[in-house]
This record gives structure tokens, sequence and C-alpha cells, in this order.
């Protein structure tokens, strides 16, 4: 893959990570030593970790994709997620640059989604079971950790909307997908200045089951216990236990009941496939 890089006639610079974390560190770095575009070769956590790392530094730096990761949520909204390595390579030399929106909680950003609920018990779950792979690793752990789960009882505040009551899950996206599969919000734009939040009530089993599909087509905003709104700011409060989240899939337990989550419009730089 550097190989084709310099093929293309890139000067690359390749840096390794070596924990969790330290594509942030990398990342900053870049920027601080005067790179025009870092890169992320991996998943979408390895993105959340370098868009992090320049979002951090204020830089003008590009943000691009080789997706070989399992989800490869962010490669969608960039044009690269169905390409090979060598392929991607390719379709960057020749990308064109977009200002994305982010979306920013508890002093973290993320560019894809975040959620509350049944999305990070999810990636609990998954994250526990490290011998599955591809689908599967996405597919299995939906239903099994819907078999422990009790929905929390959350209170949502927002311009547009409001709500409290035992919540299913809350995704608030800035892209189309999460867990590779499922459609929380089909008609997301990662540059319309908006967060779209999709809220799911506490459901019982059979609804569970016939929504799971209906997430994966992206049709499920018409069920009743659904709700789809945008918005820039949205303020959310955990009267009964402290806040369990995931940010762009990477699993956060800051020990807090109250977050707000802000849109920070037109915030990073990324390499758009034409």
């Amino acid at each position: 893959m550097t190989r084709e890089f310099q093929r293309q006639g890139w000067a690359v610079d390749v840096a390794r990570t070596q924990a969790p974390g330290h594509g942030t560190e990398l990342a900053a770095q870049a920027a601080r030593d005067g790179a025009t575009c870092v890169v992320a070769v991996g998943g979408d956590g390895t993105v959340h970790e370098v868009a992090n790392g320049l979002l951090r530094q204020n830089a003008a730096v590009s943000l691009g994709v080789v997706p070989v990761g399992t989800g490869n949520d962010f490669a969608k909204l960039v044009g690269v997620h169905r390409e090979n390595p060598v392929r991607a390579v390719r379709r960057l030399v020749t990308a064109q640059v977009r200002r994305f929106d982010v979306g920013q909680v508890l002093d973290e950003c993320f560019v894809n989604t975040m959620g509350l609920g049944f999305g990070p018990e999810v990636v609990r779950v998954r994250n526990a079971m490290p011998g599955l792979r591809g689908f599967l690793s996405y597919l299995i752990p939906v239903y099994r950790a819907f078999a422990g789960f009790r929905a929390p009882w959350l209170e949502l505040r927002s311009t547009e909307w409001a709500e409290s009551g035992y919540l299913m899950m809350v995704e608030v996206c800035n892209g189309t997908t999460a867990g590779g599969s499922y459609r929380f919000a089909p008609h997301a734009d990662p540059s319309d200045g908006r967060l779209d939040v999709c809220l799911v009530r506490r459901v019982s089993l059979p609804r569970f089951l016939l929504a799971v599909p209906r997430v994966m087509r992206g049709t499920h905003a018409r069920m009743r216990e659904v709700v789809m709104f945008q918005t820039r700011e949205l303020t959310i409060h955990s009267p009964e236990q402290p806040l369990l989240l995931h940010l762009d899939g990477e699993l956060r337990q800051p020990g807090v009941s109250h977050c707000t989550v802000r849109l920070a419009a037109r915030r990073l730089n990324v390499l758009v496939a034409r």
C-alpha cells in the first residue's frame, strides 16, 4: 500500500499504532509536523482516533481513509468502503476535499455516530467475543445483548424534541450507518449542519425481532416506537445510572449522568472519492 501511494506521487511516512489512543497522538504529531493529509488505515476506531488528533490541533489537515476494518461505516461516507487497499489509495489520490461536521460530547469528538442504551451494550458484548469476524461480529452480539438488556430511563431535551422515559436506544448520527449494516439515519448528510437523532422507545422481543431487519433497510422510521429528528444540540440525563456511551463504536464510561451533544459545523477536512 505504501508503494501504491509512492507510485501515485505521494511522499509517505508510515506510523503504526501501538495501543488504544495512540492514533490520536500520531495524528496530532503529524499535523504539528506539517502533514497535509493523514490517512487512517483501519476501521472506524482508527478513524475516530485520527480525526480527534487532527481536531485537537485545529489544523487544516485532510483526513483520508483506507478501510481495513469490519464495519467501515465512515468509509461509506467517503466512497471507499467497498475498495481493497490498493484501489482505495488510487481513489484517494483524485479525491475532493469536503468539510464535514463533527459531534462533540464530554470533551471528545465523533465523526459518524454516538449512542446510548442498546448501542453501547452491543459494543460491550461484541468486545467480549473477539473470535467473531465479518458480518456475524455485528449480528450475533445484537441478539445476545438483547437477552440481558434493560432499557434505561433517559431524559432528552433539544429545541426540536423533548422526551423522558425508558428508551431502548438513542443514536445521534452524523453519518448514515452504525455497526456496519444498521441504517439508523439513512438520509443523514455529514455536511448539512445538523445531527440526525434516532430514538427508539422500549420494545418487546417480537417488536425487536421485527425492528432489526427494518433498521438494516433504513425503513424503521415508520415504526411507532421510533422518533427521528434533527438538531444542533441535545442534552441527555440518566437519573438512575451513570451514562454508558459509544463514540464511533468506541465504548466510553465517563462516570457521569448528564451530557450535552453539540454539533461543530464543517470542522473537519475529509478526502471524498469522486
